[in-house]
């Protein structure tokens, strides 16, 4: 007996999308839904970006200085010279491997040390006060402890981008994990099955919602953290050209910078919610969404 088998699947733990929420909302009615909120969205992303330039080209001065920002058409230009130049695409490639690198480990170890801090009471007494103990430390404030660790400083950013990813991805597994009913693991065990079979049959698809949030966490923390270890001590990335340009007072170039991060985050966040859709999809709400 497999999880999809087992009853009484919290529907609280889903990762269905918001857009697919309203139950038995199937066929024209729920497509018409999901255009419209697709819609919107766009709208609300060009009104923004239209709010900017007339506030940046008026030279607006309400408490917020805009008159002191480029305006659109500046960043649009700054834009199109640098998606021509090689130094651009080597660094997003860049960070991007630095990403993966980070993110990639820290996904196998997460969930691992998730795993097994929930279901083993001696690695939770050992583990467990080093963990909790670490995980407030912002991962930014390890850059030095990185740079003297580490013989370069490439190693240094996947070590920081790892730890900023780590700590989220292992406990949203642990919690999820400590959340399965009991009436899961018993029933495999009453038809003879041992520890792997509770684990391949219940521990890991049961937590994979939970896995999941803590993925999508994890990424976004991921960004931040590897785009500011790039300026503190990378010679390459997007982080690292970013601050670059404020230091030559080039502002379009920093903005130009900002939306590469934006778009760099938001397509990698999107990879992780759409997979963590496909493989859950055995969940009753994904059920109704692929209806």
């Amino acid at each position: 007996m497999s999880v999809d088998t087992l009853p009484n699947v919290p529907a609280a733990t889903t990762t269905a999308d918001p857009e697919t929420r309203p139950a038995g909302a199937t066929g024209p009615a729920r497509g018409g839904r999901v255009w419209r909120s697709r819609v919107i969205r766009v709208v609300s992303v060009l009104l923004a970006v239209l709010g900017w330039q007339l506030l940046t080209a008026g030279h607006v001065r309400v408490w917020v200085r805009f008159d002191t920002l480029p305006t659109v058409t500046q960043i649009l230009r700054a834009l199109s010279r640098q998606l021509g130049t090689d130094t651009y695409w080597l660094d997003l490639a860049q960070s991007l491997i630095r990403i993966l690198s980070g993110f990639g480990l820290a996904g196998i170890l997460g969930v691992a040390t998730g795993i097994a801090l929930a279901r083993s009471p001696l690695l939770s007494d050992v583990l467990g006060p080093l963990t909790e103990l670490l995980r407030p430390v912002p991962a930014i404030a390890i850059v030095p402890v990185a740079i003297l660790l580490f013989p370069t400083d490439e190693a240094g950013i996947v070590f920081i981008t790892f730890l900023a990813a780590f700590f989220p991805i292992m406990v949203s597994t642990r919690h999820a994990v400590r959340a399965l009913p009991t009436i899961w693991e018993d029933s495999i065990r009453t038809q003879g099955g041992g520890r792997w079979d509770v684990l391949l049959r219940v521990v890991l698809p049961g937590s994979l919602p939970g896995v999941f949030g803590g993925l999508s966490v994890g990424m976004g923390v991921s960004w931040i953290c590897v785009i500011s270890a790039e300026m503190i001590s990378g010679r390459l990335g997007v982080g690292y050209r970013t601050w670059t340009a404020y230091t030559v007072v080039d502002y379009p170039g920093v903005f130009v910078g900002i939306i590469t991060i934006g778009v760099l985050g938001l397509g990698t966040s999107a990879v992780v919610e759409l997979v963590g859709r496909r493989v859950t999809r055995w969940l009753p709400r994904a059920e109704e969404a692929a209806a």
